[in-house]
């Protein structure tokens, strides 16, 4: 999507709370919020609007924007909610903006585990009359890819044990109290089976997360000089049928269509070279493999060889989830989400222990649904981008 008003992201919280009983969700909600606001240097009196991204399901209520417009700061105010993903309130919000009838919004979004079965409540999404009878769950639906990509690709398990090791690593630095312990290759590729081929190393279990970002038009940035602005330069998504029987789960067309549209809105010709860190999903090893391709990144041929030469490591020319992602941090629902806050520190120098060096431009990718059914690209940058 080509903007007609320059939009950027001015503000971030990313809150990964060690005990869901400390506060209740609505009091997290809050401090997530206004840690936002204060990254940002403004109020809540400053927003014009508010993108809730909320799913009924796992927050076990009934329309859950009700519940948290007091803790955003929605009352009296414009708010609305996605409930498909969470990466999907922040395109809603860079397109209120976009439109030119808003200056600023607040993109916020959580990921309970406050239900008895995540499973369960996930498996409220898939068709009721045919697939809701089976045991298919975003875990289940991820290892038929992996199985699915295994076949394209013969060899391909020793990569994706290597890409969990390196965001494992990494999360140890971004998440250091929250990421699960990095494991050698022989404990990720001997551990328990999950799902085949998926060993308990190469997932991370669902953890409670909640994400703020607040976003601003380049005329309200200038008129309260607000620093190091993460420009949106551009944005794309797609969505591929429900039912999986329709779809080759060895390649994203989703994916393709959502990056072709985010490179022509941002003028990205050589991908490989305009990038300086990239944010991109890893609910499993297999899927940051796709998205390499899916991208533009890497072809699938050079999968192997780009995993064991540390193409995409921290500190390399192009470090890809230098975070961890969802690999080392899975607050399921809003984990997309995240991955768009993370990409976007880094461009604004304030990622912190994991802040790679120089980083101009940066490109988040966030996948969502059973077998990557969603799919969202952002392309940012530290100076605006004008038409």
């Amino acid at each position: 999507m080509q903007f007609t008003t320059v939009v950027a992201v001015v503000g971030s919280a990313i809150h990964a709370p060690r005990d869901a009983k400390q506060r209740s969700l609505e009091e997290a909600m809050y401090a997530v919020a206004k840690a936002a606001l204060v990254d940002a240097g403004v109020s809540t009196d400053d927003l014009d609007g508010i993108v809730v991204g909320a799913n009924d399901q796992l927050d076990g209520r009934a329309i859950s924007i009700m519940m948290a417009s007091g803790s955003v700061g929605g009352v009296g105010r414009d708010i609305l909610s996605t409930p498909s993903a969470a990466e999907h309130a922040f395109v809603l919000g860079a397109m209120r903006i976009a439109t030119g009838q808003y200056r600023t919004q607040l993109v916020a979004a959580w990921s309970p585990i406050e239900v008895t079965s995540i499973p369960d409540a996930l498996k409220l999404g898939t068709d009721p009359y045919f697939h809701r009878a089976l045991p298919l769950d975003e875990l289940s639906a991820a290892a038929l890819q992996a199985n699915a990509l295994e076949h394209a690709v013969p060899g391909l398990r020793e990569a994706a044990v290597g890409i969990a090791v390196k965001n494992r690593n990494n999360g140890a630095l971004a998440y250091p109290d929250r990421a699960p312990a990095p494991l050698e290759k022989a404990w990720i590729t001997a551990g328990k089976v999950l799902h085949w081929p998926l060993t308990e190393g190469m997932v991370s279990p669902p953890a409670y997360g909640l994400v703020a970002l607040v976003l601003a038009d380049a005329a309200f940035v200038k008129e309260r000089g607000l620093s190091a602005p993460a420009w949106i330069h551009g944005m794309g998504w797609a969505t591929e049928p429900g039912f999986l029987g329709d779809r080759d789960l060895s390649t994203a067309p989703a994916l393709v269509e959502a990056t072709q549209q985010a490179y022509r809105a941002a003028g990205i010709k050589d991908p490989g070279k305009s990038f300086q860190v990239a944010q991109v999903s890893d609910t499993t090893p297999y899927q940051e493999l796709l998205a390499y391709e899916g991208l533009g990144l890497c072809k699938r041929e050079q999968w192997l060889q780009a995993q064991e030469s540390g193409r995409f490591a921290a500190g390399s020319s192009l470090p890809v989830n230098p975070s961890g992602g969802a690999l080392s941090f899975n607050p399921v629902y809003c984990a997309g989400l995240v991955s768009i806050a993370e990409a976007a520190n880094q461009v604004r120098g304030q990622a912190g222990h994991h802040q790679q060096k120089d980083v101009r431009r940066a490109l988040a990718h966030a996948a969502s649904g059973f077998a990557m059914q969603y799919q969202t690209v952002v392309v940012m940058g530290s100076s605006e981008l004008r038409s």
